[in-house]
């Protein structure tokens, strides 16, 4: 399996921390956010290459830090250097795997995001549902679901419909940055990109995915920060404990 670590965003909104490094190495504690969510997914002992996409801008920061890690590391250069010529998260996929010719299960994680409970629980739900599989939170605010990723599901967890940033959403159903795809559904990213899915948002894939083969949504069984600004970077040095 490959693990995919979306971290190519120039996170504007943490100016001037992120102005010239990238959110991911942000410290938390005493560790990185990628150290965090690398250090528990590999207790899973199934990732066996984790792949950083980064912007050009910061790739140099990515591949300092990656050299003395104890897993293979692989820092790939989408080539844009602002946030206006990003390539958003989609593309940033599909560069990847196109780079290194990718034929695999694929765990694709946003980079800036740290958890309380273990991702290795949401890796082994996958491969029981020999499926493609996405997480869920219940999201009570009508303001959120408006900025994020909703979905309907049945009453065996199959995605029904999911729409990212909905004007009326059809649920209370969230979906945070955290996406397994079987080798299969790893080799239609493309085709989901020429269909016309949409690119920005990492969970336009798993959107359109959902409508050409089953897809499962696990309920998150634990709290996600989500470091957007200088305020939540602040709250999250603060209250975040490590995995429990």
């Amino acid at each position: 399996m490959k693990c995919l670590i979306l971290a190519a965003g120039y996170a504007t909104r943490l100016y001037p921390l992120t102005e010239n490094f990238p959110k991911p190495l942000l410290c938390v504690r005493e560790k990185t956010i990628l150290d965090w969510l690398i250090e528990d997914i590999d207790s899973a002992h199934l990732v066996d290459e984790y792949v950083v996409i980064s912007n050009h801008k910061f790739a140099h920061h990515f591949e300092a830090w990656a050299k003395d890690k104890p897993y293979r590391i692989t820092v790939v250069d989408d080539g844009t250097e602002s946030n206006e010529t990003r390539l958003g998260a989609v593309m940033d996929i599909q560069f990847a795997i196109d780079k290194l010719q990718i034929d695999d299960e694929m765990l694709v994680i946003a980079g800036d995001n740290l958890l309380d409970f273990s991702l290795t629980a949401f890796i082994r739900y996958a491969k029981e549902k020999s499926a493609s599989c996405i997480m869920r939170y219940y999201e009570p605010s009508e303001a959120r679901l408006s900025k994020c990723g909703v979905i309907e599901i049945d009453e065996h967890d199959r995605v029904l419909s999911m729409v990212e940033k909905p004007a009326e959403p059809k649920s209370h159903w969230c979906v945070p940055p955290f996406y397994f795809y079987t080798r299969q559904d790893s080799r239609l990213v493309k085709a989901g990109i020429a269909a016309g899915c949409g690119t920005d948002a990492p969970g336009s894939y798993a959107a359109w995915l959902c409508g050409q083969t089953p897809v499962f949504a696990m309920e998150m069984p634990g709290h996600r920060y989500d470091i957007g600004n200088l305020e939540s970077y602040e709250k999250v040095q603060e209250e975040y404990q490590g995995v429990c």
